[in-house]
């Protein structure tokens, strides 16, 4: 993380030198010290420690946008001539940024504990191999068992042609679990994850949690199926984390509502799409976690944006050329995974607001029906989505009854929104996000929210 305050002088030098020639102009600088640890079956599959340096310029012409990237900083003038010659040669109409007030400011890098960079590589290591050993010591049924851990510390200096001067640096470490158990013929897979940009002791001490993967990997095998069919279902505030990211909050990326027009016209703002309990929140300004940070790779500052108040749609996410393009206000949701890539509009941390309603409540007013918790993994289409619950079990007069397995839930976004009929007052974030669009995979990110009551959610099985 050395060396690049001597570039700051170099950065705004060439920056004063051609920014007259564009009508934005911006170039990052970063440094990005990383670990990757992968076993499997006890096997080192991945070891090592990395450290890359780099740059991107941008420029924007008559709305034409140049991007290129590069690892050797001596090179930024050609690298700015290339990315000015590119806006200038596909710009044809009026450049539309949100006007933002320049600052200059050096934030991060928010570690309250332990940081990972203090840490022998030998010392994680040795804590990947114990979580295997936890994994496959719950039975000779584990046939498969995956650690992987990875941290990457960044550090970025970003400049305008507007003034905006930004030093920014974050850590952030993540670790997965993974066991697939066999058994007559079946397969089951009990998967695990977490993450954390505070302190490399989060990550320590997950035995429980662990165990839990393996576990339920091996209890799946005996399970019954769930019989296929449209149920009513509480899940849990990890569903919960994930169904309002993947299903909703890519909806409200202005990127891809801008160039789908008949999507821009479904999420019009002021269109009802829940009861008036319900409140969708994103924002990297709610700090601590992992999609937490100063300012965007726009250099525009962190902000929290409501998505959906009372019910009702009122914000979306925003770069600053599509808040321009809208007529909004840039938001400060403009990331990019590394220099190596340009900003898009990206979610940071995304969560519905609890409401009041308890866990037993909730069972309650299902009565019933298919309590679903955790996650195994899903896709989304659109406004349809498909998740599949890492554990659930049948509600019988709103009490839990015999746990069930392969529970795949199907649906609508904006008909599922509308089916919410309870939100518990348990909110729960799940820093375990890696977000992936435009192939920029594996951001992180953050989720959260309370169990939700939803009536009416399509489930395949048997």
């Amino acid at each position: 993380m050395t060396h690049l305050p001597d570039y700051r002088s170099l950065i705004t030098d060439t920056l004063a030198q051609y920014q007259g020639q564009v009508d934005f102009l911006s170039i990052r600088f970063e440094t990005i010290n990383s670990t990757d640890i992968v076993l499997r079956n006890r096997r080192v599959e991945a070891l090592g420690e990395r450290l890359a340096i780099g740059g991107q310029v941008r420029a924007c012409h008559r709305g034409g946008w140049g991007f290129t990237s590069f690892n050797s900083l001596e090179t930024l003038t050609a690298q700015v001539q290339y990315a000015i010659g590119a806006a200038q040669a596909v710009g044809t109409e009026a450049t539309q940024l949100a006007e933002v007030e320049p600052v200059q400011h050096q934030c991060g890098n928010w570690i309250t504990g332990i940081d990972p960079q203090t840490v022998p590589l030998a010392e994680k290591k040795t804590l990947c191999e114990h979580y295997q050993d936890v994994l496959n010591s719950v039975s000779d049924k584990i046939s498969t068992t995956t650690v992987r851990y990875g941290d990457t510390a960044h550090r970025i200096i970003l400049a305008t042609s507007e003034g905006t001067l930004i030093d920014q640096s974050w850590v952030d470490m993540e670790m997965r679990f993974s066991a697939t158990a066999t058994g007559d013929g079946v397969v089951q897979v009990g998967r695990e994850t977490t993450g954390s940009r505070r302190d490399y002791g989060d990550l320590v001490g997950l035995d429980k949690q662990v165990r839990g993967a393996a576990e339920r990997a091996v209890q799946a095998l005996s399970l019954p199926k769930v019989k296929g069919g449209v149920y009513r279902v509480v899940i849990d505030p990890i569903l919960t984390g994930l169904f309002v990211h993947e299903a909703f909050g890519h909806l409200s990326e202005a990127d891809m509502l801008y160039e789908n027009p008949d999507m821009l016209e479904v999420m019009s703002l002021g269109r009802r799409f829940g009861s008036p309990e319900l409140q969708i929140f994103d924002g990297a300004g709610l700090a601590g976690h992992r999609g937490s940070y100063g300012y965007d790779d726009e250099g525009v500052p962190a902000t929290i944006t409501q998505l959906i108040t009372d019910g009702v749609l009122t914000g979306r996410l925003h770069s600053r050329e599509t808040a321009g393009k809208l007529g909004e206000k840039p938001t400060g949701n403009a990331r990019c995974l590394s220099y190596h890539y340009p900003p898009l509009v990206r979610m940071t941390n995304t969560w519905i607001a609890p409401g009041t309603a308890t866990i037993g409540d909730l069972l309650q007013g299902l009565g019933e029906g298919i309590y679903a918790c955790n996650w195994l993994g899903g896709m989304t289409n659109g406004e349809m989505f498909t998740f599949t619950a890492g554990e659930a079990w049948r509600v019988r007069g709103g009490q839990l009854a015999e746990p069930v397995r392969d529970v795949t839930l199907t649906g609508n976004v904006f008909q599922t929104l509308a089916q919410i009929g309870g939100i518990g007052d348990d909110l729960v974030w799940d820093e375990s996000g890696g977000c992936g669009k435009g192939g920029q995979n594996g951001l992180p990110v953050g989720c959260g929210g309370p169990s939700l009551l939803i009536r009416d959610v399509v489930i395949g099985g048997d």
